[in-house]
């Protein structure tokens, strides 16, 4: 039995997230291990770097499983391709170190949020970000983004994924970035971070994007940061904006 690893992408808009839920609830996970059962007909458990919330992308998610297979890794892949929904696509494959775990592994992910401005609905970018009206100001954006950088408690930000897990973190990279796109504006933030709290990217961009467009000043915004208070800015981004980019790890745990 060999240990692999994979990166795979997904459109989360059809999915309650990437974690197996109860039997008949489509999840990435549940679609992954029954193509996995159906190529190499044995029950597989699939684990990921990160566990997306419904409605959430990937372009960069890394699994691993366990698996006997007496083929190459590419044509594990293609027929895994084969079977798996449209929505989900692995990127590629490789035989992982016997001790690579997709998330006590990484040593860093980074995601990418994106917001559309724009008087009108928009159609094209409804399953992929967040509509909204106002213009907001990207300079009071990225003066937020600043003092995320380091290691923080962003108890203000999200829970701990795991029962009595602390919520200090580091964020790496923190930037707002401009990107018109034909007569469309999109404001996307990336963020860099050792480990993310539960929901944290979605809180960071609602409050950021409230400081953006008024509705909150940078004070009150360090002031909850700083007071790790989880009930001063309760504004949270849709998940349709969210996208899980890359995962990182340490070369060694990489190869076999």
């Amino acid at each position: 039995m060999m240990r692999y690893r994979a990166t795979l992408a997904y459109d989360g808009s059809a999915f309650e997230g990437f974690q197996r839920q109860a039997e008949g609830t489509p999840t990435i996970q549940a679609a992954v291990e029954h193509a996995l059962q159906q190529v190499t007909q044995q029950v597989v458990t699939v684990v990921g770097a990160g566990r997306t919330d419904s409605g959430v992308h990937a372009s960069g998610q890394v699994i691993a499983f366990d698996v006997t297979w007496k083929h190459t890794p590419g044509d594990l892949l293609r027929a895994l391709n084969a079977r798996l929904p449209p929505e989900i696509a692995l990127q590629d494959i490789a035989e992982a170190a016997p001790d690579f775990h997709p998330r006590f592994s990484a040593l860093a992910r980074r995601y990418r949020y994106s917001v559309v401005c724009a008087q009108e609905r928009q159609p094209l970018w409804l399953t992929r970000a967040w509509h909204i009206q106002k213009q907001p100001d990207v300079r009071r954006m990225n003066d937020a983004a600043r003092l995320l950088i380091g290691t923080h408690d962003f108890a203000a930000f999200g829970k701990a994924p795991d029962e009595d897990g602390h919520t200090v973190r580091e964020i790496m990279a923190s930037q707002w970035y401009i990107a018109p796109y034909q007569d469309t504006e999109v404001y996307e933030y990336r963020v860099k971070a050792n480990a993310f709290l539960q929901h944290m990217v979605r809180r960071l961009v609602g409050a950021m994007i409230d400081l953006g467009c008024g509705k909150i000043t940078l004070w009150q915004f360090e002031d909850a940061f700083r007071r790790a208070d989880p009930t001063a800015l309760k504004t949270s981004a849709p998940p349709q904006g969210l996208i899980l980019e890359a995962v990182f790890y340490p070369e060694n745990k990489l190869v076999k």
